[in-house]
């Protein structure tokens, strides 16, 4: 199943790899290989293809670490293109943030699944001053994670995105407690999921029959008002092959009504992450 030709969309969680012209950090946890690489302008081709017209661009702990440049730099390159989403330090100043936001950078991102809780345990200044700027915390949990951070990130008023469906256990079911946590957060009004990396959390391969009750789940709970689609490309530490296309056409499968997909890929993203309001 392909995609309309000329249904609009918006990718919510891409990276960009570009060693050539911003080295990788020699601490950074996990270095890509050169098949993982993805530079700006090879970015800007595989969404023309696919009819993808923005993306937010997140900055990746791996290659990277703190190191926002590359980032920033496809940004620049994009013209409007993309908004992005920074890794800085716990204590980043307001000043900091104020510099990333009027470089495009929409939010800040929360590896909880590769860093653990603990590590965020200060981070409420943090999440005080995102929610000042009406940035997003974007946080990436796995398990029953969000249970340890759940009154934290409630508690600061911050909007938050959640990754890749929370990533729960998938031989747990949709009752497990860290996703029944996640289900919770549709009645605050200041979060939103995303409808992406199944391939880190299903037990099957695409389409990954597993880990539709749980993308159901999230759809009757959020609605598509406040969901959004990503592939996770260039696809960091695969478990096997992936592809564009297929991870595209999912969308018609879990959203087969065109309103509620045209919601998920575009309209609820282009609100929320602030892209040209006339870009239809």
């Amino acid at each position: 199943m392909t995609p309309p030709p000329c249904e609009p969309a918006i990718d919510c969680h891409v990276h960009v790899f570009d060693p050539l012209r911003f080295p990788y950090a020699a601490d950074a946890w996990y270095l890509p290989v050169p098949a993982e690489t993805g530079t700006a302008a090879q970015l800007g081709q595989v969404l023309d293809v696919h009819q993808v017209r923005h993306a937010l661009i997140v900055g990746p702990n791996s290659g990277y670490g703190l190191d926002n440049r590359c980032l920033l730099d496809a940004l620049a390159r994009g013209h409007g293109r993309y908004k992005g989403i920074a890794v800085v330090r716990n204590d980043a100043s307001l000043n900091e943030l104020q510099d990333l936001q009027a470089q495009g950078v929409v939010g800040v991102a929360f590896n909880v699944a590769l860093l653990g809780t603990d590590f965020y345990a200060n981070t409420a200044p943090l999440l005080q001053r995102l929610r000042d700027l009406g940035l997003w915390a974007q946080v990436q949990v796995q398990d029953d994670q969000l249970l340890d951070l759940n009154a934290l990130l409630l508690d600061s008023g911050a909007r938050v995105v959640f990754d890749h469906c929370g990533r729960p256990r998938a031989c747990a079911g949709v009752a497990q407690a860290g996703f029944q946590a996640l289900l919770q957060w549709a009645d605050t009004g200041r979060a939103c999921v995303k409808l992406s990396g199944c391939a880190k959390f299903a037990n099957t391969p695409q389409p990954y029959a597993d880990a539709s009750p749980f993308v159901q789940a999230l759809i009757e709970a959020f609605t598509p008002q406040a969901l959004v689609w990503a592939s996770d490309w260039p696809f960091l530490r695969a478990p096997a092959r992936l592809d564009y296309g297929p991870l595209r056409a999912l969308v018609n499968a879990w959203l087969p009504d065109a309103q509620d997909r045209r919601a998920v890929l575009w309209e609820t993203p282009k609100r929320l992450f602030g892209f040209a309001a006339t870009d239809d």
